[in-house]
């Protein structure tokens, strides 16, 4: 199977992966958590309406919020959650929801590791070591048995086969933002001893086997890829020469795509929780991209956090730093923003900063950082929660009315979320 050489282009080039599949154009809609499933982890309705506005949106490449493989550990309230065919009918309405206008659409398969909200999954969390996440109410997790860790790996495989029969037409493995693929790349909370980890080698097994699995469950055709940290940003954590090894490594094992993210909830770079230089030049994680692309070769790369401007995207196309330009936030506001860029002229993606106000009292009380954090993902979540109720989103919306969310849920409102 050939493909087409990555690089260059702009927004509206179409581009084909190893798996065969063709994206229409280079603009991605990352992965955003939605909070919208049914009782039980089905998606229902109102997941079927919002990806159907997405669907009109015109994207290249549509990438669902996290679903968990695992109901007894999850990430927060509302989410999907496929361990097994229970959900196909409804799993197969929620992708032809977006099929009857949109283009490609994979789901993002995930285990939140020492990331679960015991409040959901009422388990104590779960990770390669048994150390505590420095994030507030954040519970010890118990490190994982061998035989654990094979049976997760089962279940990513497993997740993935559902999803193909419910004719999505890829997933993306999380392995970003702190979560479990995170927690065993980085020697920060990995300090196991055995085959799972004690040098780089070992602590990508647990991805690799993940890749593995997922390749040998799904049929030809079916596309997989994976978000990946540049960096967490952490003393003595997860490196980009690291990182740079494991995106050597995924290649080798057919990777179709590499997403760029970076970052974790102790230090939460993808929320934009950046120095204002950084925030400015638009794209955080372009530098780190352009350093694999010649490791990538054909496997594009997608790089999403801070992208606003046409101008910017094109750029970076031009540039050969990446091949693909991710959009988060902007989607919760402009839900066809590529129509708006391609179509309509438009320059500019609006996403605005959500900050506390009262500043002064309330950073008394709290860490001001973790509140707009917080504050940030749920303002840009009720957004969503408008378009899966038929409304448009409200781009005027006050603060504090999410604010009220924050308050009312307590510590846990601040506890990790989002991908």
């Amino acid at each position: 199977m050939t493909f087409a050489p990555t690089g260059g282009g702009s927004l509206g080039t179409s581009l084909a992966l190893r798996s065969g599949l063709t994206l229409p154009n280079r603009l991605l809609k990352s992965a955003l958590s939605e909070g919208l499933a049914e009782p039980g982890g089905a998606p229902g309705t109102r997941l079927a309406n919002l990806y159907r506005r997405w669907g009109d949106g015109g994207y290249g490449l549509l990438i669902t919020g996290n679903v968990m493989i695992d109901r007894r550990h999850m990430s927060e309230p509302g989410q999907v959650i496929v361990e097994d065919d229970r959900h196909l009918v409804a799993l197969t309405r929620w992708a032809g929801s977006y099929h009857e206008h949109g283009g490609p659409i994979w789901v993002q398969l995930n285990h939140p590791g020492r990331q679960a909200n015991q409040r959901t999954g009422r388990h104590r969390p779960v990770a390669p070591s048994a150390i505590t996440a420095r994030v507030p109410g954040a519970a010890k997790p118990r490190a994982l048995t061998d035989l654990e860790i094979r049976e997760i790996i089962t279940r990513f495989a497993t997740a993935a086969a559902v999803v193909q029969a419910a004719g999505f037409d890829g997933v993306q493995i999380h392995g970003a933002h702190g979560y479990l693929v995170t927690q065993f790349l980085s020697p920060r909370t990995n300090r196991r001893d055995d085959a799972w980890g004690g040098d780089p080698e070992r602590r990508r097994a647990f991805v690799v086997e993940v890749v593995r699995a997922i390749r040998a469950s799904t049929g030809p055709g079916f596309s997989v890829g994976i978000k990946l940290n540049s960096a967490d940003f952490q003393r003595g954590g997860f490196s980009e020469e690291e990182s740079r090894e494991v995106v050597g490594t995924l290649i080798s094992e057919g990777i179709d795509l590499i997403e760029v993210s970076g970052g974790s909830y102790e230090a939460p770079a993808m929320m934009g929780v950046l120095a204002e230089s950084t925030r400015a030049r638009e794209a955080y994680f372009l530098d780190y991209a352009r350093t694999v692309r010649e490791i990538a070769g054909q496997v594009p790369i997608a790089v999403t956090g801070g992208f606003r401007s046409r101008t910017a995207m094109e750029q970076a196309l031009a540039d050969h730093d990446c091949d693909i330009i991710g959009i988060g936030r902007p989607a919760c506001i402009t839900p066809d923003a590529p129509r708006a860029l391609l179509e309509r002229g438009q320059q500019q993606l609006h996403a605005p900063t959500i900050r506390v106000g009262a500043r002064g009292l309330i950073g008394r009380l709290i860490d001001l950082r973790s509140v707009d954090s917080a504050l940030n993902l749920l303002w840009h979540a009720d957004q969503l929660h408008r378009i899966a109720a038929g409304l448009d989103p409200d781009p005027a919306r006050p603060w504090w009315r999410t604010l009220n969310s924050v308050i009312r849920t307590g510590p846990s409102a601040l506890r990790p979320k989002r991908n």
